[in-house]
């Protein structure tokens, strides 16, 4: 293992990059910026680079400097976050919940009450992402996700329902309260492209079109099927509101498509009463067509 510089020096090279001076960092450390530019040498010496640009007006960080400043401060907030955890009992902190943005704001925070009402104790934080989870980079207790990715090993997934999908559109499009698919355009997305297929594929129905249009997140693509642009496909989950309100229509129903929401965790769920507490409330409120 090479030898490490010592940690006091790369706190004082911290300072010294954030503030871009050498006197505000010894007012921060309450030091001398004499001290402070003592030590910086010293850590430049132990790693044989030069870390700043020591101009008249200030301190500007070397390309060396730029990359030695995003792993200090990647491993400094890793350390306080675990300084943290240790001071505080793991079943007082938030839990923190990864989930698609979509499914964030359509589905799990109108219904946060209800979990609250029942689980007084945890506290949550959402974090909106989709896709892999990096739980240690971004400080993840938990994610939603649909089973359409590889995820790492290691990782604890329990199922919470299956997806179902259909057409939605705007109530003005329906003649009869029939849809006619061959002559709407037909609204696409591009983090779930194959939904069309998914459905064409569960249901062996057409989809012959007037045309198509791709958006880049599913909640611009549902607005766009809101204002009457053309047809979505939707999960049941994301639409349940628009269905309520009238805002959208969805004439043709919902199918299970073949893929699964799962909460993923780095711990096993029933080692954490917040984890093993949320999962059970998931299933319970993510029920449909049972």
């Amino acid at each position: 293992m090479s030898r490490q510089p010592p940690l006091n020096s790369l706190r004082f090279f911290e300072a010294a990059a954030r503030l871009g001076s050498f006197v505000k960092a010894g007012e921060e450390l309450h030091l001398t910026h004499g001290a402070v530019s003592r030590q910086i040498r010293m850590l430049e010496e132990s790693l044989g680079v030069a870390l700043f640009e020591r101009r008249n007006r200030g301190v500007f960080l070397t390309p060396q400097g730029d990359q030695l400043l995003a792993a200090v401060q990647y491993a400094f907030g890793h350390l306080n976050t675990a300084v943290e955890a240790l001071r505080k009992p793991a079943h007082h902190q938030p839990l923190v919940v990864s989930c698609e943005p979509t499914i964030s704001m359509k589905w799990l925070i109108p219904r946060l009450p209800d979990f609250h009402r029942r689980h007084p104790d945890v506290q949550l934080h959402i974090f909106a992402s989709g896709g892999p989870v990096a739980f240690q980079r971004d400080g993840v207790d938990v994610a939603l996700r649909r089973n359409d990715f590889q995820w790492q090993a290691g990782v604890h997934a329990e199922k919470v329902c299956d997806e179902w999908i259909g057409p939605v559109c705007a109530p003005s499009l329906l003649k009869r309260r029939q849809l006619d698919l061959s002559t709407q355009k037909l609204l696409h997305t591009s983090s779930r492209k194959n939904a069309w297929a998914a459905w064409r594929g569960a249901t062996g129905m057409p989809a012959a079109h007037n045309g198509a249009q791709t958006y880049e997140h599913f909640y611009l693509t549902l607005q766009a099927a809101g204002a009457g642009l053309g047809v979505a496909i939707g999960s049941v989950f994301m639409v349940e509101e628009e269905l309520a309100n009238g805002r959208l229509a969805a004439p043709l129903g919902f199918v299970r498509d073949g893929s699964e929401y799962c909460l993923l965790s780095l711990q096993p769920f029933e080692a954490d009463p917040r984890r093993a507490a949320f999962l059970h409330w998931l299933r319970q409120q993510m029920r449909y067509g049972a």
